[in-house]
């Protein structure tokens, strides 16, 4: 009777243990702790650039699992919702030489195909394994364990993984640019992102082919099936608040510092002042900030001598010399009216109003961007008010625009507040 009773109470015990994952207690969900996976089915998660689950993950005894038939261009998942600022906690276990990873900030666009094109990777990995025989070399460090893939390495005297086939817990912390990894209980890596470190290590090589990556304020969250087996639980996140009213001023006065150049166009500073001017090899060209800004205050300066020009806002580049978004207009009539890339003029200025800009001369553009709206003003008077509900999802950087032959435009005292 004993050695039956044993054997209950441990059945039991193993039970509740089973019981406990993939839940939350009352205090976490006071704290805005929420599941991610509930431990039953792919609720809430869905195929990167699809309705729904059609790829290698399953549920598996209380795990989202990947069968380990994915390679780099297949097998991701994402979640439906997205997030920006947040504490995401989740437990992990990977077969031998196994590969995996968990994104954040992932974007969907047409000229995507792949998580990692926009999103950080927090690396899942067996180092131990490697290398195995579909991996035909050893791990650098900064595709190890814990890595913000390719980007940021973690001291490895504070990596300590569990044994493969044994829970691993990690924790991806992001605040409004500041970044944690944590693997077991010890932070193992810190860094700023979008600082000129930052930056640094994104332009130096290895994500030349994809200008966009890592610039996204809010995404989804994705996991990868890199071909081989591996299982997660207790995926759980807290939403961070969104830090507002700092302001930036976008143009230093002295040089292009946190600007990129796409096209052939001319940029340069004269005197204090942000000039562009058309090549003679391109008609078309932008300023971009090399910053995504989502919500905003923009006031900015300009003189249009010649040609046309704009101030792009949300917008990304999709390819070569190109550009996706929404545009505040600087040119005749339409000056401080609304143009999208794929529509053209979405809101043009009343009629009364357009005496309002200084020809050939300074004028005061205010751009108010916030949601799904935009208002515009030229020297004080409201000039556009528009909700759009594609604008209302977008999000990307601020662009200076040079369109059509002999342009000439200035601009200075670009300052911006971040709602």
């Amino acid at each position: 009777m004993k050695k039956v009773s044993l054997c209950f109470l441990v059945a039991a015990v193993m039970i509740t243990a089973c019981q406990n994952h993939n839940v939350l207690t009352e205090a976490e969900r006071a704290a805005g702790w929420e599941l991610l996976f509930d431990g039953k089915t792919l609720n809430g998660w869905r195929d990167y650039g699809r309705a729904e689950v059609n790829g290698p993950w399953v549920v598996e005894n209380g795990t989202l699992s990947a069968l380990g038939q994915g390679c780099d261009l297949t097998g991701y998942i994402i979640t439906d919702r997205q997030f920006e600022n947040f504490d995401l906690v989740f437990d992990w276990k990977i077969s031998p030489g196994g590969n995996s990873g968990v994104f954040y900030h992932v974007v969907e666009r047409p000229e995507y195909t792949v998580p990692y094109a926009t999103g950080p990777e927090y690396q899942v990995v067996d180092c131990a394994g490697f290398p195995n025989e579909g991996w035909p070399y050893p791990l650098e460090d900064w595709m190890k364990v814990g890595v913000n893939y390719a980007m940021h390495v973690p001291d490895p005297a504070l990596v300590r993984p569990m044994p493969v086939g044994r829970w691993n817990t990690s924790r991806i912390l992001f605040d409004n640019g500041h970044v944690e990894h944590w693997l077991n209980g010890i932070k193992i890596l810190e860094f700023q992102a979008w600082s000129d470190d930052w930056f640094e290590r994104k332009n130096s090589g290895k994500w030349d082919d994809f200008p966009e990556y890592g610039l996204a304020r809010r995404g989804h969250i994705s996991l990868q099936d890199h071909g081989d087996r591996v299982w997660y639980r207790n995926m759980k996140i807290r939403e961070l608040p969104r830090k507002t009213g700092h302001t930036v001023e976008l143009f230093n006065g002295v040089d292009l510092h946190g600007w990129e150049i796409y096209g052939a166009e001319m940029w340069h500073v004269e005197d204090g002042v942000l000039v562009g001017e058309n090549s003679t090899t391109a008609t078309n060209g932008f300023l971009v900030t090399r910053k995504y800004y989502d919500d905003f205050d923009l006031t900015v300066d300009f003189k249009l001598e010649s040609g046309n020009s704009g101030v792009f806002y949300r917008s990304w580049i999709p390819v070569g010399v190109n550009i996706s978004g929404w545009q505040a207009e600087i040119f005749g009539r339409n000056t401080a009216g609304v143009y999208e890339a794929r529509r053209g003029m979405i809101k043009v200025p009343a009629p009364e109003n357009v005496d309002v800009k200084n020809v050939g001369d300074w004028n005061t553009m205010r751009v108010l961007v916030k949601g799904d709206h935009v208002t515009t003003w030229l020297n004080g008077t409201q000039m556009v008010e528009l909700q759009d509900e594609e604008m209302g999802i977008a999000q990307g950087r601020i662009a200076l625009q040079i369109w059509g032959p002999d342009v000439r435009v200035s601009f200075k005292n670009l300052k911006l507040t971040q709602l």
